[in-house]
């Protein structure tokens, strides 16, 4: 169902999830950007929409929500283990098209790739979404060529403009909390879809391991420097390493975490004895890439990467990913 509000009766009916729900949404953080006098978008718990930043591109996504940064998975002393306890509160995400698209990864390979994490199946479990609608394309999309502009399978959505909010609630919960609240009108809504891009990405169709060998990987030996930012924004980036941690008032107890890992960063693919794989730079920028556009669609079905961009507004060195995409398809010509 469709409903019109003023900002004060979102707000109110923000009051009434909250009671259920721990609502999160884009935020401006003021003077935490990379420099002093700059600005982070980036995710937070919210109590009114005039908080939330609706009209910008987030910097960091919704992922940090469903895994987490550092995670605990248990506590341990040296006869004993016991694991943390669930927040009892369900979670409201409010997120964009591209976004929501990449959940889909996630859940493929936490819950539907032959085993399903426990962990995050308790947390995903929990957790519903809003749908951001995008009236135009930000600085670097390219979600229209990944056809992630458009997603549908939300429960609630959501226009915003000019201090008037749009909604379409799918799930019965979220509409049950909503009873009592003083609309405008009620109406059709759909969400505001971006049809497209400045930057169009194209992934050759014949793309394959003979590009491995292209000479299109060299120029990132050079202009890489591992510094893993692009991996640690990308909504669809799953790798982590286990650490444990122990207390210095009893060495025999502690705590083991799972933290966010990068196969960009120095260290990540060092096996025992010192052997590692990929130690170029330029090997470890062919390896994403090709994760992304090839390998998981490969044994998925579907493209992993979901065209947001934040990769390139992320890097230090300018590096473009979707440059880097579209160089692939003369880069098979070079290979074949």
């Amino acid at each position: 169902m469709g409903f019109k509000l003023s900002n004060s009766a979102f707000n109110e009916y923000l009051i009434s999830l909250k009671e259920k729900y721990k609502v999160y949404a884009p935020v401006t953080l003021k003077g935490k950007g990379t420099f002093s006098d700059t600005d982070s978008i980036r995710y937070s718990e919210v109590y009114s929409i005039e908080e939330m930043t609706l009209d910008k591109k987030s910097h960091f996504s919704f992922k940090e929500l469903v895994l987490p940064i550092t995670q605990t998975l248990f506590y341990f002393t040296e006869d004993s283990w016991i694991e943390p306890k669930i927040e009892e509160k369900e979670i409201l995400i409010f997120l964009r098209s591209c976004d929501l698209h990449g959940i889909r990864p996630i859940d493929q390979i936490y819950l539907n790739n032959g085993y399903e994490d426990p962990y995050y199946k308790a947390l995903r479990e929990k957790i519903k979404f809003v749908l951001i609608g995008c009236g135009e394309s930000f600085e670097n999309c390219f979600c229209a060529s990944m056809g992630t502009n458009k997603s549908f399978n939300y429960h609630m959505a959501l226009n915003y403009k000019n201090e008037e909010v749009c909604i379409d609630i799918k799930d019965e919960d979220l509409l049950e909390l909503f009873k009592g609240i003083d609309f405008l009108e009620e109406k059709d809504v759909s969400p505001n879809y971006v049809e497209s891009n400045e930057i169009s990405v194209k992934v050759p169709d014949n793309l394959d391991q003979r590009i491995l060998n292209s000479k299109v990987w060299n120029e990132y030996s050079s202009r890489c420097i591992a510094c893993g930012r692009c991996n640690f924004v990308c909504p669809t980036c799953t790798c982590f390493t286990m650490q444990d941690i122990f207390y210095k008032d009893n060495p025999k107890a502690g705590e083991r975490r799972r933290v966010w890992a990068s196969c960009h960063i120095d260290g990540f693919t060092t096996m025992a004895g010192g052997h590692e794989f990929r130690k170029d730079k330029g090997e470890k920028m062919r390896y994403k890439v090709m994760h992304k556009v090839y390998d998981f669609k490969k044994k998925f079905g579907y493209q992993m990467c979901v065209g947001c961009g934040r990769c390139e507004d992320i890097c230090p060195e300018y590096i473009s990913f979707s440059n880097c995409v579209n160089k692939l398809n003369e880069a098979m010509k070079e290979v074949e």
